[in-house]
């Protein structure tokens, strides 16, 4: 299950919530396909201004940082060419179009590999 996890200035998301949600599942499945928007999980994690900070300085403000982990595989599926740059690049897209442009530069994503064999639902290895 492809799974995002956005961390976010708080006063950035506030009123956002749902649409950032569409968006993120929507440039997921304009990667893979419309079945697979509907496996897409997002967590919203709003940090207050005061607890975000760059280079030992207090900075706040609406600086995305978006994590997909899914399977590594997924991302070198052959019939899903440049993966990769293609997620970036959507969920970028996706980030700016609910929270404005100017967050684009300041958007950063990580797109991490769960190897086979090493996640589980219900108990259970998928």
């Amino acid at each position: 299950m492809p799974h995002c996890t956005v961390h976010l200035g708080e006063e950035a998301l506030a009123g956002q919530e749902t649409k950032l949600i569409v968006a993120l599942t929507d440039a997921v499945g304009s990667v893979f396909g419309d079945d697979f928007r509907k496996l897409v999980g997002v967590d919203l994690i709003g940090v207050p201004a005061h607890r975000r900070g760059t280079g030992g300085v207090v900075t706040g403000g609406a600086t995305p940082q978006i994590t997909l982990s899914m399977r590594e595989g997924a991302y070198r599926h052959p019939g899903v060419p440049e993966a990769p740059a293609r997620l970036v690049g959507a969920i970028t897209d996706a980030v700016a179009g609910v929270l404005g442009e100017e967050t684009r530069e300041r958007t950063l994503v990580t797109l991490v590999g769960v190897p086979e064999g090493r996640s589980g639902v219900g108990g259970r290895l998928v």
